[in-house]
Formats: structure tokens, sequence, C-alpha cells
């Protein structure tokens, strides 16, 4: 069973509603804790409204308490109060349980979607408790202060985040220049990974940093390498936009159910 953590889309492109379709599709049982419900479409963020920090943190503690979870993927927090509280609960109920840290800052429409001093906990507090983070690269450049302007660039940031106590790093190069997508990643082990893909022309890609956690937080729960979850993520991630059908007047959402329809 994978826990998610985050905000919910009532669009069902990003947020809680992908993360659900891809553990489903991954054939895990998605259990869901809502920190936050927003209200988007395919076009952006119109408003965001936050759910109490202590229901946040009831919502989680009963679900550690009474389900058999594998793995937990933690989304859009919002602010410092639902991070401080998330990360109470994870560090007295969830030693062992590997995190899945997507740290949803902004919005791809331009939003701040985690305050500042939602960010200072979530370093703090939730980095050091993670299996792994997966920052794209505006998310690494908020996270580190680092000026990422290219693949060469990555490993310096990767080294920010293990020394601020993530066991690995997953940089998201999407938002680079050029024919193809550079994803890299380094634990605190040694391990090195670059995943390349061709970057795809597309107005199908909301919800793809959600959909790509949650699958590798899936693969990770049921034993998985976290290099072949990583792998496997990114495939399902290229497969899910390449077999997307266009849906709303802005970026619209991945089609989750790829690998179910042939």
């Amino acid at each position: 069973m994978i826990v998610a953590i985050g905000g919910s889309d009532p669009s069902g492109g990003a947020g809680i509603q992908a993360d659900i379709k891809t553990i489903t599709v991954f054939g895990g049982y998605a259990a869901a804790v809502i920190t936050a419900l927003t209200a988007q479409n395919t076009l952006g963020i119109a408003g965001v409204m936050a759910i109490d920090p202590s229901f946040v943190g009831q919502q989680l503690e009963l679900v550690l308490t009474d389900l058999p979870v594998a793995a937990i993927k933690i989304g859009m927090l919002h602010n410092a109060a639902i991070v401080r509280e998330v990360a109470a609960v994870l560090e007295s109920l969830a030693f062992g349980i590997p995190i899945i840290l997507d740290p949803v800052l902004v919005s791809s429409s331009g939003t701040q979607l985690l305050d500042n001093a939602g960010i200072r906990a979530l370093c703090q507090l939730l980095l050091p408790q993670a299996a792994l983070v997966t920052p794209n690269l505006p998310e690494a450049r908020l996270l580190t202060g680092l000026d990422i302007q290219s693949v060469d660039d990555f490993g310096h940031a990767c080294d920010h985040l293990l020394a601020g106590g993530a066991a690995a790093v997953l940089i998201k190069g999407g938002h680079l220049e050029g024919d193809t997508v550079v994803d890299y990643l380094r634990t605190g082990e040694g391990l090195e990974y670059y995943h390349r893909a061709p970057k795809l022309v597309s107005q199908s890609t909301h919800g793809t940093g959600c959909t790509l956690a949650s699958a590798i937080a899936t693969l990770v729960g049921e034993g998985r390498t976290l290099a072949d979850a990583v792998s496997q993520g990114h495939s399902f991630v290229h497969q899910a936009i390449l077999e997307a059908h266009p849906m709303g007047k802005g970026i619209g959402p991945l089609n989750h159910l790829c690998q179910l329809v042939r």
C-alpha cells in the first residue's frame, strides 16, 4: 500500500488524482492524505485552500497506524505549518518506510504552492527523512540557491541536497533547452544514473512530476531498486505523454491508462 500526501486537483491531471491513478496502474493500493484543495484546470490555478495542519496530521496518523504502508509519496504541502505537522507524524510513525519527496514549490503557470517558510521547513525537517527527492530545475534552484544552468551543474546541486540529509536526489532536466531531456540520479552511496529521452512536443504534460514520483514510490514499495524504479517511472511518463488525448484549453493531462489500454 502506498500513501500519497498532497493537494487535490479537480481537473484530475495532477496532485492526489494523478497519484491515485498512477499507483493503481502500477498495481498498488493508494491511500490519500489531502493537504490542500485547489481550484484549477488546464489553464492554471485560480485558488488554493489549505487544510488545517492538525487535520492533515490526523489523516496521516490514522492511515499509518492501521494500514500496511510500503512507501510514502509527498507532493504539495502549501505552507510551513503543514510541513511541520507531516514531518512530525512521519518521524514518529514512518520509521523504515521509504519516503519519495516531490517538492511541489511552484506550478507550471507560476503560482507559488509552498511559501518561503515552508521551503525552509521542508529542507530542515523532510529532506533528512527522504529516501529520494525529485526536484525539477526551478525547484532545485529554490532548494539549493544555486544557479543551475546545464547538466554539468546537476552534480553540484545533488551534492547540496545530499548534504541536507536526503538519501538520494533525482534532478529532472525537462526545463533545459535542447532536443533531449536529461534527468540525473545520485545517491549518498555513490550510485550515479543518467536518464536520457527525446524531448516530446506536447500539450499533455500536466502532472508529470506527480506521476513520476508516484510511480517510483509504488515500485520502490514493492522492492525494486531505486535505479530500476526511476527507469520504469520515466518510461511510463514518456508513454503516457505519447498516448495522451488532448483535453482542455491549456496544458492537458497524461494518459495514465496507457499501460492498460492496448
